[in-house]
């Protein structure tokens, strides 16, 4: 809830329920402020940044306001079922969802019927808004990439991030919106800069199983992630950084190494330290196999464009190779 003073969740028994923030006093049960049934299967939930109105998806789009047990507009487009909503948190009645006919659905809390709608080749499983550039946003996909989509052009999106080898199945911004992190299914986190179409930092531990969700603290120094070990890690947005109080000295070191690092990026040993990162040994072969399958793929194309007539094999970005079709 905007107030910060309860918690709304949903269950597959279709029930919308509403707890207390706080820890129940001595003797008090831990008991449910609100209950309410949805006629239908819900799957995720997001609250409006700054009314007391919350949206759930499931069979159909339902918006609820937190004092009514009915909801107040429901949202269809004929897919057999939605797995993920968010709100826009800039522009505040603008909604996204992914839909299991492999579709990212737009919203307008205002209208009753849903606005665009993309279809990938495979299924988003979660999205994510730019919190400082509320057009765009960025989407995990199953075939190990992540998608950024400017609102205004659906055709095909702005960049592809790769680098997963495992369906990426969480996606969270920055409080800067500069960056954002993802988790996959090949068990490791990845920060990627959001215009840059590979990423800048990849976390793994041995223990750590396939993620469920990745999130980055509003104070721009921690990532939460939690696993199918069922544990909870925290990790520090920036390796290297330092935590706690610097002295004036140390801060003039390290703004000094910023920008001998900065000056020096583009000779070849730096940019090779900078780069490379220790991955697992099923990480790295997973990597090669990809890439040569990609290398496959091109030489397969570009002999068949060779040997045929001129525009008979079309040469199609990479950025394009994904989106199916956009229906408005």
């Amino acid at each position: 809830m905007s107030s910060g003073e309860h918690f709304i969740t949903v269950g597959d028994d279709k029930t919308i329920k509403t707890w207390k923030s706080l820890t129940p006093q001595f003797g008090e049960d831990e008991e449910p402020v609100n209950t309410v049934l949805s006629k239908t299967v819900l799957n995720g939930i997001s609250h409006h940044r700054k009314k007391s109105i919350f949206a759930t998806c499931g069979e159909v789009c339902q918006i609820w306001e937190e004092s009514r047990n009915e909801p107040i507009r429901t949202i269809e487009w004929g897919v057999d079922s939605l797995h993920d909503i968010v709100f826009n948190p800039v522009e505040t009645n603008i909604m996204a969802s992914c839909a299991s006919d492999r579709s990212i659905i737009l919203y307008d809390m205002r209208e009753n019927s849903p606005l665009r709608k993309v279809v990938m080749k495979l299924r988003t499983n979660k999205l994510s808004w730019n919190p400082m550039e509320p057009f765009i946003f960025t989407g995990a996909n199953e075939d190990y990439n992540l998608y950024t989509f400017d609102t205004r052009n659906l055709k095909q999106p702005v960049n592809v991030h790769m680098d997963h080898v495992g369906a990426v199945t969480y996606v969270d911004y920055a409080p800067t919106g500069r960056e954002f992190v993802s988790g996959s299914y090949d068990k490791t986190i990845r920060i990627f800069e959001a215009g840059k179409g590979h990423s800048r930092e990849v976390y793994h531990t041995k223990r750590m199983q396939r993620l469920t969700c990745v999130h980055w603290s509003l104070d721009n120094k921690y990532i939460i992630t939690g696993s199918d070990e069922m544990n909870i890690r925290i990790w520090k947005a920036r390796a290297s950084e330092k935590l706690g109080p610097l002295k004036p000295r140390e801060k003039a070191a390290l703004r000094y190494s910023e920008a001998l690092k900065e000056k020096y990026a583009s000779h070849p040993e730096i940019k090779r330290i900078n780069r490379h990162r220790h991955v697992p040994k099923y990480i790295y072969n997973a990597q090669r196999e990809l890439q040569t399958i990609k290398e496959k793929v091109k030489r397969k194309e570009a002999n068949k464009r060779a040997h045929s007539k001129a525009g008979e094999v079309p040469y199609v970005p990479e950025r394009k190779k994904h989106v199916i079709k956009e229906y408005k």
